[in-house]
């Protein structure tokens, strides 16, 4: 019996002296194997420049911006007044010129002492390559100076990951209905990120 106990006690030292060996063994492997792969990732950048225009049609039996909030009976620029709009992006500035995408989203008179206005709109395109691509604009308009510039902080299609910035100028504005052509150049730069695995 006494022989007995001690091939066990003995087996039961060899198994866990074996145990934390293979876990030191495991162990270096696992640190082994995550230092040997490593990954690489690959960057693409592009560079585009966009120009169109802006049809925001505010009067007719089809405008294409409708006020969804305001204060009541108010006129266009009180503070708070809210549009949700569809508006067509054209080639030139004739309404008649070549359709290159929609202008979707909203616009709200946001300062109290000023003409500026909150822009948060997607610029969704159907014109050759850039079909079914969009870029996202979020930024303030101040509706009165000659020049606009508005980030531009996303997209998607060909312009995934894209940031740049919109310069806006108005082209023409009817006084009597708020019906305005606005004219945008937009630079965007957009990274395309691919990853593998080295060993």
């Amino acid at each position: 019996m006494a022989c007995f106990l001690t091939f066990i006690t003995t087996l039961y030292s060899f198994l866990i002296i074996f145990s934390t060996s293979l876990n030191t063994i495991s162990g270096a492997f696992i640190e082994e194997s995550s230092e040997a792969i490593a990954i690489k990732r690959e960057e693409k950048m592009s560079q585009s420049h966009l120009h169109f225009f802006f049809h925001d049609i505010l009067s007719g039996k089809h405008p294409s911006a409708v006020r969804i909030a305001g204060p009541p009976e108010s006129t266009f620029d009180n503070f708070g007044n809210t549009m949700m709009i569809d508006d067509a992006l054209t080639e030139g500035p004739e309404p008649t010129s070549k359709l290159v995408g929609r202008a979707q989203g909203f616009y709200s008179m946001a300062a109290q002492n000023d003409v500026a206005l909150l822009m948060v709109m997607n610029f969704a395109f159907v014109e050759d390559k850039y079909n079914g691509s969009s870029i996202s604009m979020l930024g303030r308009n101040s509706v009165l100076d000659d020049v606009r510039e508005m980030p531009i902080v996303g997209g998607s299609g060909l312009f995934r990951n894209a940031r740049g910035y919109a310069m806006a100028h108005t082209n023409l504005v009817d006084p009597n209905t708020g019906d305005a052509i606005v004219e945008y150049d937009v630079y965007v730069s957009n990274f395309e990120l691919g990853a593998g695995l080295a060993i």
